[in-house]
């Protein structure tokens, strides 16, 4: 297995399969490797079973002929994105009750959004493919991040509290977009 070991100035660690099949994991810059190894020793499983899936994904893009997005495409939905993303943080932001410093546009192979500790929200720009419903619970999801920066139930209570029907919407998210974020590779 094809392991790359990457180091930053973050808190925490991480891994990910990559299309190619090669995983990556992020680590803290002083955390030794023996913490690193152990890590990726009891992830062993899931990276198995997310390999297979990964792999299973590949064989079926190509059998399916799936066509990829072109570089003017995600240059037009990152363009989209940056005028309509901004208006819907700036609508609910004060819904949630939060603040926020910069939002930026990525175009991203695994996530749809993400908040850091400093308040700067990052968004995949393949949101413009998704129903406005979806983009709003993705901006949501990142605001409430400003109140509580996990996912445990004090998180969830924050989404519902602003978007009731917050389940739905995550459920077509779940449905919907991997199909979006196939065309990447």
């Amino acid at each position: 297995m094809d392991i790359n070991i990457v180091r930053s100035n973050r808190k925490s660690i991480c891994i990910q399969v990559n299309p190619d099949l090669t995983v990556t994991v992020r680590a803290p810059l002083l955390m030794p490797r023996w913490e690193i190894d152990r890590f990726i020793k009891a992830k062993e499983l899931w990276l198995e079973k997310t390999l297979k899936k990964v792999a299973e994904s590949n064989e079926a893009n190509k059998n399916a002929n799936v066509t990829y997005y072109t570089e003017a495409e995600l240059k037009a939905l990152a363009k989209s994105a940056k005028k309509y993303i901004p208006t819907r943080a700036a609508y609910f932001a004060p819904m949630v009750g939060v603040s926020y410093n910069r939002i930026a546009i990525k175009c991203q192979h695994t996530k749809w959004g993400s908040c850091s500790s400093k308040g700067n929200l990052n968004f995949n720009c393949l949101l413009m493919l998704m129903s406005p419903e979806i983009i709003d619970y993705v901006v949501v999801h990142e605001l409430c991040h400003r109140k509580v920066m996990n996912h445990s139930a004090a998180f969830w209570s924050e989404v519902e509290r602003v978007m009731p029907d917050y389940k739905v919407r995550r459920s077509a998210l779940k449905r919907d977009g991997r199909a979006v974020m196939q065309r990447l590779y």
